[in-house]
């Protein structure tokens, strides 16, 4: 019993990430395609400017996932990180490089290195969402077992290269949902449009891939497949199709408001029916959730130490959401310090 509730979590610390660390590198990928230093200069303001307070954070949830695989699902943690290494190691060096990328591309005063940051940034935001959705899709064919060697096969196989374009379109679709609703914050009606065309272009793409990846897990991961179109796993798939149509309503209406809601639906409902698609297995079908998880005094523990972790870090998460959504986490300008030195020597 605990360990299908910790197993519950886990899952929702991925579909958290998907959201809040997917939105990030959705902006990464709107960066890398903004075209040349001119033509993209304005959403590459708008994607400094919106990703600033909070990117960091995000990463949060990650750290929560890994926290829970290794102490909750020891044997999970093991044959995933074993068979899956390659592809794991690519995305936490995008991570790393992202990170750097961003961080230092807007103080860095010459051209040339802003460029240079900027590339690694931007393919970085590509790349690692690739290589996480590719190694998702490993475990869901039931490509990661105890006898599985690391090879290409257990990540570059037809359901591993779905997910990976899946998770890529899903991040483009999240970016920019949230830049289109930062311009409409920050009085920017040309990058309004902007984003909510390419949201738009986005979502298609993401309903395709869906039907795509479907019909390719009927063959290639059947038991994800069944899982996906009956019971509850077929319910998430029906929310994530209505969140579907829903995000494209709201975002050809005026103001486009809600459609962060439903466009993050859509991926969590995503997320959440691939996890009870694959019940009761961790991998489909060789390892269980109760095989897969460590002793119960950890996994009592554990759950333990994640309902003090969820009192303390969700509200300050939301909290930090919000005040960054109602743009109270604005940096100070030139004119802001000009002020502040003025009322100083008065």
């Amino acid at each position: 019993m605990i360990a299908g509730v910790v197993a519950v979590v886990l899952l929702l610390a991925i579909a958290a990430y998907a959201c809040a660390g997917g939105t990030d590198y959705g902006a990464g990928f709107w960066d890398l395609t903004a075209g040349g230093a001119e033509r993209g200069k304005r959403p590459r303001w708008l994607i400094d400017h919106a990703m600033a307070p909070v990117w960091e954070v995000n990463n949060v949830w990650l750290v929560f996932v890994l926290v829970i695989m290794w102490t909750g699902f020891p044997v999970f943690f093991e044959q995933v990180f074993t068979t899956m290494w390659l592809p794991l190691a690519l995305a936490a060096v995008g991570i790393v490089l992202r990170g750097a990328g961003f961080a230092l591309r807007k103080p860095t005063r010459r051209l040339a290195g802003r460029r240079l940051y900027g590339a690694v940034f931007a393919v970085s935001s590509l790349l690692t969402p690739f290589f996480l959705g590719a190694a998702v899709g490993g475990v869901a064919s039931g490509r990661v077992t105890a006898t599985t060697q690391a090879s290409t096969d257990a990540w570059a196989n037809p359901t591993s290269l779905l997910f990976g374009l899946l998770a890529i379109a899903a991040t483009a679709l999240l970016g920019a949902v949230f830049l289109a609703a930062d311009a409409r914050r920050f009085a920017a009606p040309d990058l309004d449009g902007y984003f909510r065309r390419r949201a738009l272009g986005a979502l298609a793409v993401v309903a395709a891939l869906a039907v795509i990846t479907l019909v390719v897990t009927h063959g290639d991961a059947p038991h994800v497949w069944h899982g996906l179109t009956h019971g509850v796993g077929l319910v998430f798939v029906v929310v994530a199709a209505l969140g579907t149509l829903a995000t494209a309503w709201l975002l050809t209406r005026p103001s486009a408001a809600w459609s962060r809601v439903t466009a993050v639906g859509v991926v969590a409902s995503a997320v959440i029916a691939w996890g009870m698609a694959q019940r009761p297995y961790l991998v489909p079908t060789s390892l269980t959730v109760a095989e897969g998880a460590g002793a119960h005094t950890t996994l009592r523990w554990l759950a333990f130490v994640t309902l003090v972790a969820v009192v303390l870090i969700v509200p300050a998460v939301v909290f930090l959401y919000w005040l960054d959504t109602h743009g109270e986490l604005e940096g100070l300008t030139d004119a802001d310090l000009q002020r502040t030195g003025a009322g100083d020597e008065d």
